[in-house]
């Protein structure tokens, strides 16, 4: 059986749910009578996806009656990708002006469930340059957006959120398990940003800043990558420097105008 179930009746159960959805928009309660007659359904369907989308948390019930309402789930998940957006049409000068002046290799990624995704990407201008693509998944525990992304979070949370996921060594330095990571994440809090040693790919050095909402909270980060070959010891701190200072950038416009990581 495929992933996507194109059959009539997915298809028509989809259209049911928007349906619904699209009539509880439009008034501000409703009961299960009025919108089965509304949107043309029965009762009884109409009370099933009331219930299922209720449980999922997409619909309120008042009290003990039959009216039914919106919850703010569907806002919250508005809210994330009106963000995304709007990040990645903010980042993208950042990123730019930063890729001009250390020809590397720029990512801006997020945490989704147990991974990183990329959501942006600027391009070395060196022949040499790491293969990466936007929508790509990476694990949180060998790169350095990953573990920027975790840094501030409870440890009880992190436990959780790595619970399930297999501690793969992709190279020798790559780290053998959570409470390795934990201490990590404790040094990455200290210095204000996170580092991936050829943890993830052999020759490869990368380094990771938060970028914050305008409530300050970390809600992506943003990577440079660049191959041992070309990495000075020396140029560590105004590589993190211009990171830092491309991070908050971003993260004013955001909304979020104290950046902790700067000197400004």
């Amino acid at each position: 059986m495929s992933a996507v179930d194109n059959s009539p009746d997915s298809v028509s159960s989809v259209l049911k749910v928007f349906g619904i959805l699209q009539a509880l928009s439009e008034q501000k309660d409703i009961g299960v009578t009025e919108l089965s007659q509304r949107i043309m359904m029965s009762k009884s369907t109409v009370y099933r996806f009331l219930q299922t989308m209720k449980t999922l948390g997409y619909v309120n019930q008042e009290g003990e009656t039959d009216k039914y309402t919106l919850s703010l789930k569907l806002f919250e998940l508005g809210g994330r990708a009106l963000e995304h957006q709007d990040l990645i049409q903010i980042a993208d000068v950042q990123m730019y002006r930063l890729g001009k002046l250390t020809k590397e290799t720029l990512h801006l990624g997020a945490l989704d469930e147990n991974s990183v995704v990329y959501l942006h990407k600027i391009d070395s201008e060196y022949n040499l340059r790491m293969y990466s693509r936007i929508g790509r998944r990476c694990p949180l525990y060998s790169t350095a957006l990953g573990k920027v992304m975790m840094a501030w979070l409870p440890e009880e949370e992190v436990r959780s959120m790595l619970a399930g996921v297999t501690f793969e060594r992709f190279t020798e330095h790559t780290l053998a398990n959570v409470d390795a990571l934990l201490a990590e994440l404790a040094q990455v809090r200290e210095q204000g940003y996170a580092e991936d040693n050829e943890e993830n790919e052999n020759g490869l050095r990368c380094f990771g800043v938060p970028i914050y909402n305008r409530m300050g909270r970390i809600i992506t980060g943003l990577s440079l990558s660049l191959p041992i070959v070309r990495f000075e010891e020396s140029k560590r701190a105004e590589l993190v420097s211009l990171l830092h200072e491309a991070a908050a950038r971003i993260s004013a416009e955001l909304g979020y105008h104290d950046y902790p990581f700067t000197s400004n």
